[in-house]
């Protein structure tokens, strides 16, 4: 399969293969030419003594298809000449074989081609994006610590480089063991992570190194990761920074990734950013410190319940009779039915029931139908109507 795809086998192989092949290619293109015209000199009879230019007696001997072709050794030399196009002067092709003529053309062409994929190759593989990709760098560690009233996990990421990363993205993942509950056992699963960004979007300008986090809420794979199940956690988190180079145009892409021996928690990144007159500097030398602060040892989860929050319930789905507040201590409906879990009602002190289809008044314990609701809704709609 892979040499279906030559040229991007060449470039994706070492610099020492690579030119191993190059080289392998010119000298075996220029052996098989050489046995050609060496072929033809002997057809032809070239080789022999009389065919030096001048026979005995002064007459001119035959004309030879290639001049001073007299072994195998001069032939590789005429080769050589062809393909590289020198042309010392002591060695070409006349007029006399068309053979020969047509083997000049074949050679020419089979060296343009080699010519154009070894500089093809050499261009890709010094243009490569993994080369920009060099100076993007990723803080060493990552942290865990209280960012806003929430448990964030935390990296830094920076550009050596003067010359920007357009459109740059920043994409987190977390590979862990996972088994669905149909028993089946996914080994490599791999879970997407939101980025903290006030535009909602993973782009980033990398201007100066930032901070990226991931607020650790009740959607987030780490929910339940606390300071002690860290260490004992299978899992890894894979961060991947994508853009365009601004030189160039050419997309790059750097990747690094962090295991639990790598996740500190209970800590904070040191500030690396100054002013000094007006201007912006960076400190590279601090870029992976990281100081400690005081925090929980709790996972988000076990914060959520010893505050009492409950955030999978927050959103509750109604399918059917759709009751909403609809002005002072009144409630409209519009479905055909509602069904969903008991939810209290503040106005009225009124509790609905998902599978009583009914509503019970606070004091008179007096339980009154949807249907009842309605027809009175619309009975008062309709004297409404006749007094206007």
């Amino acid at each position: 399969r892979f040499l279906q795809d030559v040229f991007t086998t060449m470039v994706d192989l070492k610099w020492q293969h690579s030119l191993l092949i190059f080289t392998s290619a010119f000298l075996c293109s220029w052996m098989l030419f050489a046995m050609v015209w060496w072929l033809i000199a002997f057809g032809h009879g070239d080789l022999e003594p009389h065919s030096s230019g001048k026979a005995s007696g002064g007459d001119l001997g035959p004309v030879p298809c290639v001049t001073a072709i007299r072994s195998f050794t001069s032939a590789f030399l005429f080769s050589i000449e062809v393909q590289v196009t020198i042309g010392f002067g002591g060695r070409m092709v006349t007029e006399e074989c068309p053979l020969a003529i047509t083997v000049l053309i074949i050679q020419n062409i089979v060296g343009l081609i080699i010519n154009a994929v070894m500089l093809g190759c050499i261009f890709m593989k010094t243009a490569q994006a993994n080369r920009r990709a060099e100076t993007l760098i990723f803080s060493r560690t990552a942290v865990i610590a209280n960012r806003h009233g929430h448990l964030a996990l935390m990296f830094r990421v920076g550009d050596l480089r003067k010359s920007m990363i357009i459109s740059a993205t920043i994409q987190m993942q977390v590979i862990r063991r996972n088994v669905t509950p149909e028993g089946e056992v996914l080994p490599v699963s791999q879970l997407d992570i939101q980025v903290e960004n006030p535009l909602r979007s993973n782009g980033i300008f990398l201007v100066s190194p930032l901070i990226i986090s991931h607020t650790i809420d009740h959607s987030s794979p780490l929910y339940e990761l606390s300071s002690q199940t860290l260490n004992t956690e299978d899992i890894e988190i894979i961060v991947i920074l994508e853009g365009v180079v601004e030189t160039t145009g050419i997309t790059t892409q750097a990747r690094t990734s962090y295991l639990p021996d790598e996740i500190l928690w209970g800590r904070r990144f040191v500030p690396i950013v100054t002013e000094e007159d007006g201007r912006y500097s960076v400190d590279y030398s601090k870029f992976g410190n990281t100081i400690p602060v005081r925090m929980s040892s709790l996972s988000a989860k076990e914060l959520d319940q010893a505050r009492g929050a409950h955030p999978e319930e927050e959103s509750v789905q109604h399918h059917g009779w759709g009751i909403v507040r609809a002005g002072r201590g009144g409630f409209r409906r519009g479905g055909r039915a509602w069904e969903g879990s008991t939810a209290s009602m503040s106005g009225n002190a009124a509790t609905h029931h998902g599978d009583g289809d009914g509503k019970r008044e606070g004091g008179g314990g007096r339980t009154v139908k949807l249907e009842e609701i309605g027809r009175e809704n619309e009975e008062e709609a309709e004297e409404e109507r006749e007094i206007g």
